[in-house]
């Protein structure tokens, strides 16, 4: 088995929850997608990273059924493991800082794949939720307390792939900060924590907590 190492990104205040993030270090031993692919599917894990060069921070993204040009959580928790000021993906550079216990990245909204943002009445009602049948990938959110930016969201991705909830989505969040135009404090999934805030020309900053599970 090729060696990794298992993140959780965005862990709640008491270090727990977040998304499993599995990271090969050293990419070079499988340069093929194709094997990048069939690793990824038997981790099982959300998305699995490759580092093809941890100094220049170039990585390469992987659900367990299709290639990523870019993603939240993967970026949050790789830029943090490699301790790189910018991460290089097919879809751009992307930004990278530690500040305090959080580790944030700075990313476009438009690299991030397409999802529904379904906007729900109350926090009640995203906590109600069913998963839905395949086909959508639906970020579900309700405000918590507006004035304070507070969210309850919760996501499906609909690939039927095995991953039927996503504790915590960077990229669906960018994509919340960006339509909103303010910063946000998520919750989502059973407790993980997201923090956002827009920046100058249309680029936003995502961040949370990553532990190191193994």
């Amino acid at each position: 088995m090729t060696d990794y190492d298992v993140l959780r990104v965005f862990c709640g205040p008491n270090g727990g929850y977040g998304n499993e993030l599995g990271v090969v270090r050293d990419g070079s031993v499988l340069p093929e997608r194709s094997d990048r692919q069939a690793l990824a599917a038997k981790l099982g894990f959300s998305e699995t990273v490759f580092v093809d060069d941890p100094e220049r921070g170039v990585i390469d993204i992987y659900t367990p059924t299709l290639r990523l040009p870019f993603a939240g959580h993967p970026c949050v928790g790789t830029a943090w493991l490699l301790d790189v000021p910018e991460l290089v993906t097919p879809a751009g550079v992307v930004g990278a800082r530690l500040d305090g216990e959080f580790s944030w990245i700075e990313a476009r909204a438009e690299w991030a794949p397409p999802r529904t943002l379904r906007r729900y009445g109350t926090a009640a009602e995203v906590d109600a939720l069913d998963v839905p049948p395949p086909g959508e990938w639906i970020y579900a959110w309700a405000w918590e307390d507006e004035a304070a930016g507070r969210i309850r969201a919760r996501a499906f991705p609909g690939r039927n792939d095995g991953i039927d909830e996503d504790e915590a989505t960077g990229a669906a969040a960018i994509l919340l900060t960006d339509l909103l135009g303010r910063a946000l404090n998520i919750t989502q999934g059973k407790g993980s924590q997201i923090l956002t805030a827009p920046q100058p020309h249309g680029w936003v900053e995502v961040g949370g907590r990553v532990f190191l599970e193994r």
